[in-house]
């Protein structure tokens, strides 16, 4: 057996700070807390608050302009540092651990992509594929549905989403399948030979809008967030003096001059801000089971004591406003809407 540990590196989107029931969330998240219990939780931590910058300096261990991702994948504004496609100048954990005898591979949001590329008949040259990894499922895009997603891909040939599709799941699904598949080969090589390690990059969407999540993980939540934020972020902030993640000396801010008090709105109004962080707590949910089923894997190969497990959030919760398509709270958390949970 390979003495060099397995590495399985998971970044969800847009998750806020204290959304984890480890840092003091009101979302239940047992899984992602048991593996904070049996690890290391940081609380300090800094990025580029962008989705696409921070996935570039993760990737490389680069400043983003250094990537050409200075800004996002949108537009290529012209320069190198915002070019908006990963470079050939730089390489990715994946490119760097070949060397080292590691298989790479990639379940989720790629994002590095410039748009324009992100076709299928476009060039690739910034695909994972052509950056390092061996096997690939996800989206070369960033956010879209959950239900049907943009550009999904398997490998380099990209394919229409099934019936009954949930991209969260899929992209745990497809993170366990390659852990599988590793693990079988690995074990009909040569047993002179080391088994080979290998590096899994788990990229989830969730919890970024849309708000999209099955009706079965929004239903416990219902009614939870009523009590609305002015109770719930001094209840939240107190949960986080007593876990440790903030110092007892330090005071609660003062709500955004932008947001209404909780009391002023109309119970109408209340109901449906309830339900939208209903929704988003669901596709919480959703990632902390995903993120249960690739331990579980790892525990039936026989690997999870020899892997190193990182688990982070590319950016902090997101303030933006979308509204999209719909309006109809009815169809909120469906693929006929597309709804952010706002400031």
């Amino acid at each position: 057996m390979s003495d060099a540990p397995n590495i399985v590196l998971i970044m969800v989107d847009d998750s806020g700070y204290s959304d984890l029931g480890c840092y003091g969330g009101d979302i239940e998240t047992p899984h992602l807390d048991a593996l904070a219990a049996g690890g290391k939780r940081f609380t300090h931590f800094y990025n580029t608050a962008r989705c696409c910058p921070a996935r570039a300096s993760l990737l490389t261990g680069l400043y983003p302009h250094q990537t050409g991702i200075g800004w996002m994948t949108a537009a290529d504004l012209g320069t190198d540092g915002y070019a908006g496609d990963l470079n050939d100048r730089c390489l990715t954990i994946a490119e760097c651990l070949k060397p080292a005898g590691y298989a790479a591979y990639m379940s989720g949001k790629w994002h590095l992509t410039y748009e324009r590329y992100c076709g299928p008949e476009g060039p690739k040259h910034s695909w994972p594929r052509q950056r390092g990894f061996d096997r690939f499922f996800g989206t070369i895009v960033g956010g879209g549905s959950y239900f049907t997603p943009h550009t999904l891909t398997v490998d380099n040939q990209q394919i229409e989403a099934p019936e009954s599709f949930y991209y969260t799941d899929a992209i745990s699904d497809h993170a366990c399948t390659f852990v599988d598949e590793h693990c079988q080969r690995s074990a009909g090589i040569d047993r002179q030979s080391a088994e080979q390690p290998f590096f899994l990059y788990v990229a989830y969407t969730a919890p970024h809008w849309p708000l999209h999540a099955k009706p079965e993980d929004i239903a416990p939540y219902r009614g939870r967030f009523r009590q609305g934020w002015d109770v719930l972020r001094r209840t939240k902030f107190a949960r986080m003096k007593e876990l440790g993640i903030l110092e007892e000396s330090w005071g609660l801010s003062e709500r955004d001059e932008g947001v209404p008090a909780w009391d002023d709105l109309s119970e109408e109004e209340q109901d449906v801000f309830d339900l939208r962080m209903s929704i988003y707590a669901a596709q919480v949910t959703s990632l902390d089971a995903g993120v249960a089923r690739i331990v579980e894997t790892l525990q039936a190969n026989g690997t999870l004591e020899n892997t190193l497990i990182l688990f982070l959030s590319d950016n902090g919760g997101c303030h933006e406003e979308i509204h999209r398509e719909s309006s109809d709270p009815a169809t909120f958390g469906s693929d006929a809407s597309f709804e952010s949970y706002g400031r």
